[in-house]
């Protein structure tokens, strides 16, 4: 796994974020899911790269960027970080908060944004309606409240095999990856302080605004109302698609980063002719 000593740093109006950059060419965007980094994408990388330029950043809060400590947008700071870079517009892909900040991007700085890819997420105003997920995040909000770093972890992992399976049923280094990177930016914070996040709202009624293509791929073992949200997405958009990863859950760009990449490589290639 990449580390610091790969990375950049954009010097922010409010710390400095990192990010990870090569490859040449159009540029692709991989945005992290939260508590890990952009190390979540270490197996896609050199492949992206062979054809585009790959920049895979730390979201604010998250590895080895900057804390907040001012209110801020995920949406600002990527579109803060794609203006430094000069090579837009660019192809946004982002696995659950990463697909959210994805869309809020492509809402808030259209003129940034060449096309989109959600995994595992849709927008930001779309929440869990099942039982267990409602449960577990829960579980979750209670552990960070308390400082109970334990429960927490132990509650987020169970994220990976999802509903359906435990983690007998998951990679082992699947886990140990995403452990590890949720515990590094854990440390960087503590119980009491301060939620500095403002979320774009009202996402979900504007997904008509959406004009770029639109790529919405899920683990197959997602639930349905996942599914079902990802759908009404892609039909909003004029060049909206979905697919499926066969055998996987919200990870699935971990789980299975072959076929993850392939279907991203084939989305990216449709993008050439338009």
């Amino acid at each position: 796994m990449t580390g610091a000593s790969d990375l950049r740093h954009f010097p922010s109006a409010d710390g400095d974020l990192a990010y990870r950059d090569t490859g040449s060419g159009d540029l692709v965007v991989l945005l992290h899911s939260g508590f890990v980094d952009h190390r979540l994408w270490d197996d896609h990388v050199p492949v992206l790269a062979e054809r585009y330029r790959v920049v895979a950043p730390d979201t604010r809060g998250h590895g080895f960027s900057a804390n907040a400590t001012a209110p801020f947008r995920w949406a600002d700071d990527l579109a803060a970080l794609l203006r430094h870079l000069d090579a837009g517009p660019a192809v946004l892909v982002g696995l659950s908060m990463g697909g959210v900040i994805a869309t809020d991007t492509v809402l808030e700085h259209p003129g940034l944004v060449r096309a989109v890819v959600t995994a595992g997420a849709v927008t930001g105003d779309f929440q869990y309606t099942d039982p267990w997920h409602r449960e577990l995040q829960g579980t979750m909000a209670r552990a960070l409240e308390t400082g109970d770093v334990t429960a927490w972890l132990d509650a987020f992992l169970r994220l990976v095999p999802g509903p359906e399976r435990t983690a007998d049923d998951v990679d082992p280094d699947v886990l140990r990856r995403v452990r590890e990177m949720a515990l590094h930016t854990l440390s960087k914070h503590g119980p009491d302080e301060k939620n500095r996040l403002v979320r774009v709202t009202g996402s979900l009624d504007r997904i008509g605004e959406i004009r770029v293509p639109l790529l919405a791929v899920n683990g197959s073992l997602e639930p349905a109302d996942l599914h079902t949200a990802a759908e009404r997405l892609a039909d909003a958009v004029p060049d909206g698609r979905t697919a499926a990863i066969d055998g996987t859950g919200h990870y699935s760009a971990l789980e299975r980063p072959d076929a993850f990449t392939r279907v991203l490589l084939d989305f990216l290639e449709s993008l050439r002719s338009l």
